[in-house]
């Protein structure tokens, strides 16, 4: 159970110059000794650091860094110019497989925009940079901390849980109340003097240590600030309001193969322009299409179930097709693909063997 409200002369000591101080300390000599290395915290460059940070938004560290993400950008693009002259094909492939592909349009339009509006250094006003195409107050704050050091808070999923927990936080972190109340706290325990290892530690402590489900509390280096340990409230906070169910779609689409080469179209529409896809087919004609295999995927609100049948040999596309054939030989060989149609060409043509539609 939850409590409403916790006495607020307890919450504010938390606040409070020696509490604030006392926190602010121990986080700072925690995360000196025991700070993970990631390639933007080697670097004060701005750009590097906009790069990872819109990377990180929906993305595990893990995947962006094991899986080469942000070494193959750097080293393709590594810079405001770069960037901006990049054609659009070249920075979706890049991007290939981490979704969301409007992060990765932003970062192109505020490439372009940094040298046009600001002579190519990203601005250092809070204002300027929340003008940037896809730059909301956290990836703001974020750069213009850990690049510039400049005195600006943050509140992202970690350092929402480890506010929620701190203060007993009894309102959603996901509703308005609670959104409000971890910003106002997020800028009231900054660390103003040193806000690049602040920031950089309140969040690994959330991903390391105050986890969502059984957090760490014994190795946690704030833990007697905090009212939900003090209380016993570390298993049921923080608190959110659950999302709508999803609405659950059906997507049918044809795997066409001919002479070691695959059909693809280019997708229609904005949240996927610019990337390819498998063809799709109607519920009518996919009756006469033999089913190859089918997987579920999510996108925003839905659930979507997406069926792959089999093209006949000597199948050909309609004239309205505006797609191509490319070879199927290997990743490299092949545009950019929408996430959940690179999943169904990988589990087609390198499938787990007892998975293998073909067998």
């Amino acid at each position: 159970m939850i409590p409403e409200n916790l006495p607020t002369d307890a919450i504010d000591r938390i606040g409070g110059t020696e509490a604030a101080e006392g926190f602010r300390r121990d986080l700072a000599d925690w995360f000196r000794k025991e700070a993970r290395e990631y390639p933007w915290r080697k670097t004060r460059d701005p750009y590097s650091i906009l790069v990872s940070e819109s990377m990180l938004q929906q993305t595990q560290i893990a995947t962006v860094l094991d899986r080469g993400y942000y070494d193959r950008w750097m080293r393709a693009l590594p810079n405001w110019s770069a960037l901006a002259a990049a054609p659009e094909e070249v920075i979706l492939k890049l991007w290939e497989g981490l979704g969301y592909y409007n992060r990765a349009r932003n970062l192109q339009k505020t490439a372009a925009m940094v040298l046009r509006d600001f002579e190519g250094r990203f601005p250092s006003s809070l204002s300027s940079a929340l003008s940037l195409p896809g730059i909301g107050r956290y990836t703001a704050g974020a750069v213009l901390s850990f690049a510039y050091d400049m005195p600006e808070s943050l509140v992202d999923g970690n350092v929402a849980r480890v506010l929620a927990r701190l203060l007993a936080l009894s309102a959603p972190i996901n509703s308005p109340k609670g959104v409000k109340t971890l910003w106002d706290w997020s800028g009231r325990m900054l660390d103003s003097q040193n806000p690049a290892v602040h920031n950089s530690a309140i969040m690994e402590l959330g991903q390391r240590v105050c986890r969502p489900s059984r957090p760490e509390c014994h190795a946690c280096p704030v833990e007697t600030y905090c009212l939900s340990r003090r209380h016993g409230l570390t298993s049921v906070l923080p608190n959110k309001m659950k999302p709508k169910s999803p609405t659950k779609r059906i997507e049918r689409v044809l795997l066409a193969e001919r002479q070691g080469r695959v059909h693809l179209c280019q997708e229609a529409g904005t949240r996927r322009r610019g990337l390819w896809r498998l063809p799709e087919v109607t519920d009518e004609k996919a009756a006469d299409f033999p089913e190859l295999l089918r997987f579920d995927y999510s996108i925003t609100r839905y659930r979507v179930t997406l069926v792959v049948h089999e093209a006949p040999v000597g199948w050909e596309p309609d004239e309205t097709d505006s797609g191509a054939w490319f070879p199927r030989n290997s990743p490299d060989s092949l545009p950019a693909l929408g996430s959940p149609y690179r999943k169904a060409l990988e589990l087609y043509f390198c499938p787990p063997e007892s998975l293998d539609p073909r067998a």
